[in-house]
């Protein structure tokens, strides 16, 4: 599990998988979210604007991201 630390009050999946490493670039994201499964607390997610806020948690390919 790894922890991502946000200064502001949401960020979006999109900029988390780019943030982590999982993208090399935005333009990337949306075939990205069509080729893997992502949860987003306990649930299928595929949009890459969904917002993210302090205590969600995101799973890629058995990675677990935390937002604090």
């Amino acid at each position: 599990m790894k922890t991502i630390k946000i200064n502001t009050e949401y960020i979006t999946l999109g900029q988390l998988l780019k943030l982590v490493g999982e993208i090399s670039q935005g333009s990337d994201v949306k075939i990205f979210l069509k080729s893997q499964k992502i949860m987003v607390n306990n649930e299928e997610e595929n949009r890459r604007g969904k917002k993210l806020r302090p205590h969600d948690e995101v799973v890629v390919a058995d990675r677990v991201y935390v937002i604090e």
